[in-house]
């Protein structure tokens, strides 16, 4: 079984959503074979600027008993890496494509952008409905709503719960006094922690779900990401850590384990889960005032390890070996193919990927499917991984920076040796120096131009009472 906090019971509100299908038996007695050839559910579970020391298998204080159950039964995807924020990493998950190509390589997609995930892009979910997939999306969204044709429903998604922008007050589900809160893309009045709700959906979702399809459920959680709320009985429990902050964001961080133990005890509950992938992971690294991202250096929003290395596990029943460790570099547009392939999804679309089916290095141990990673390339910034040889270029500067700068600073670490990235190589290994710099300058000539709105909002941007356009 996996744990609920009792106190949670205090803020529980069970949600109806339709009639029960009827529940047909599992398969624990198919062989390890049957269950692979199977259309397997998917659920991916994001969390939101979680660090990669900040789950309790990472070595982390912060109690997180159900991610660390995943990591025990499942397969730890230990060199696994994101965007360094929220929705280019959103972007790279949903068409195996690199930011670059869809305009989204700097910062997010502000409350007020006038631009979202570039309505050419196939996402996931598209290409999982049309191969036969039930598609769902409880949590945070982060790719777009300026109009009814960047929303969820619109991108491949017959069910969709929570919130577009990032940073909405976790009760009220308030920003910037407008409010986010939707069910099928159209505006919903409710009461409630926002990460309780989610589990509420995804629970009801699982428990509803008509099995004779296979079900994608992506649970894009807000937590952890400021503002910095949790009921009350989470933060009594971190009553020993002085810091108000620090206290906030650890009980924040175990309320959403509590809300993944609910999420995966429901697929047992259905006799779903050993024909079910479950695929956790942060999408970017923590924030270093309220996180950890361990020794690794750098936080969100850079391209240093600790700001796009974080902590990632995949667990299939039968399929996927108990308690391995992969330490081969993957990248989260991997996901794409990767799920899509597991799925028997058509791979064949107008616009060329960047992901790699990762399926043989996660189950069989091959070595990484890339050449290389791209961290991402901007005027301002940039990283790049070859092999075991990592170029950053103005690794300090902040993802979100538009403006010019005055350095150019390049660093050459081997990744392999130099993890926590303390030993600039670059004058000493002049020649890899040089591959690497051509190769991140061979992805910065392929670069689309990015879009990128203000920082802060704009004086006469008007706060509209509902945000998106549930037209």
């Amino acid at each position: 079984m996996y744990r609920v906090n009792p106190t949670r019971r205090d803020f529980l509100k069970i949600l109806g959503l339709g009639a029960a299908s009827t529940v047909l038996p599992g398969c624990l007695n198919t062989t390890k074979a049957n269950r692979a050839a199977k259309k397997p559910n998917i659920v991916f579970l994001l969390a939101d600027d979680l660090g990669f020391k900040d789950v309790g298998f990472q070595g982390g204080h912060i109690k997180t008993p159900n991610i660390d159950k995943l990591a025990r039964e499942g397969t730890r995807l230990d060199q696994f890496y994101v965007q360094p924020v929220c929705s280019p990493t959103r972007s790279s998950l949903m068409t195996g494509r690199y930011p670059i190509r869809c305009g989204l390589q700097i910062g997010v997609v502000r409350p007020w952008a006038q631009h979202g995930l570039p309505l050419q892009e196939r996402t996931l979910a598209e290409a999982l409905k049309d191969a036969g997939y039930t598609t769902a999306i409880c949590g945070k969204w982060h790719l777009g709503h300026l109009s009814s044709q960047y929303l969820p429903t619109s991108r491949g998604f017959d069910h969709q719960y929570g919130h577009y922008n990032g940073a909405l007050d976790y009760f009220t589900h308030i920003r910037d006094k407008g409010l986010d809160w939707h069910r099928n893309d159209r505006p919903l009045q409710e009461e409630g922690y926002a990460t309780d709700l989610i589990a509420d959906e995804s629970v009801h979702i699982i428990q509803q779900h008509n099995v004779s399809r296979p079900l994608f459920l992506y649970v894009p959680f807000n937590a952890v990401h400021s503002p910095f709320q949790a009921p009350q009985p989470y933060i009594d429990m971190y009553n020993n850590i002085t810091n108000k902050r620090r206290r906030i964001y650890a009980a924040m961080v175990t309320c959403m384990d509590d809300a993944i133990g609910r999420i995966v005890q429901a697929l047992y509950e259905r006799g779903l889960k050993r024909n079910t992938l479950i695929i956790f992971c942060s999408d970017n690294g923590g924030v270093n005032s309220a996180g950890s991202n361990g020794p690794l250096r750098g936080q969100k929003g850079q391209l240093y390890e600790g700001g796009i290395r974080v902590p990632a596990v995949a667990l299939w029943p039968g399929v996927l070996k108990a308690g391995a460790v992969v330490k081969e570099p993957l990248h989260i547009v991997d996901m794409y193919p990767t799920l899509l392939k597991l799925a028997g999804a058509r791979l064949e679309q107008p616009l060329p990927i960047d992901g790699k089916d990762a399926w043989p290095t996660i189950t069989d141990g091959k070595s990484s499917p890339h050449e290389e990673i791209l961290h991402n390339v901007t005027t301002a910034a940039g990283a790049i991984r070859r092999g075991d040889w990592k170029l950053v270029y103005n690794g300090s500067i902040g993802a979100n920076n538009t403006g010019p700068v005055d350095k150019k600073v390049f660093e050459l670490f081997n990744i392999a040796k130099d993890p926590y990235e303390k030993n600039n190589l670059a004058d000493k290994y002049p020649q890899k120096f040089d591959e690497l710099k051509r190769r991140l300058e061979h992805y910065a000539n392929e670069a689309v131009k990015p879009n990128i709105p203000p920082n802060k909002m704009p004086k006469d941007f008007k706060v509209p009472k509902v945000w998106g356009h549930p037209e």
